[in-house]
């Protein structure tokens, strides 16, 4: 079995190439999140009901609210992804030091 090389500068690469998307993403998700509610108050507003429990029906059905919703769910699924494959370079950089480390203890081992 052949063991599958770790490029732990590949990996840093692609954690610093990626670190302003995942930023980006992240960011999307928490404005997703607090325009979310704006949007609710913008539309309770519109709403020509005077008894909140109905303004809050109406927002919530809304269709830009819904779309809001959409948005959030997007950009979550973006930032995870993200966020995962920062996880898995890192993991990567690890496993290239405890493999480096463990070569260096058997050669000292066999000399």
């Amino acid at each position: 079995m052949t063991e599958r090389e770790i490029d732990p500068h590949r990996s840093i690469d692609f954690i610093r190439d990626n670190a302003e998307k995942f930023a980006q993403a992240k960011a999307d998700r928490i404005y997703l999140e607090e325009f979310r509610k704006t949007q609710k108050a913008i539309l309770m507003r519109q709403s020509m009901e005077n008894v909140i429990g109905k303004q809050e029906t109406f927002a919530y059905s809304h269709p830009e609210y819904v779309s809001v919703l959409q948005g959030i769910r997007e950009a979550v699924a973006v930032e995870e992804e993200l966020r995962w494959q920062m996880i898995a370079a890192q993991a990567r950089v690890e496993v290239f030091r405890t493999q480096e480390a463990s070569k260096r203890v058997e050669y000292r081992v066999t000399q």
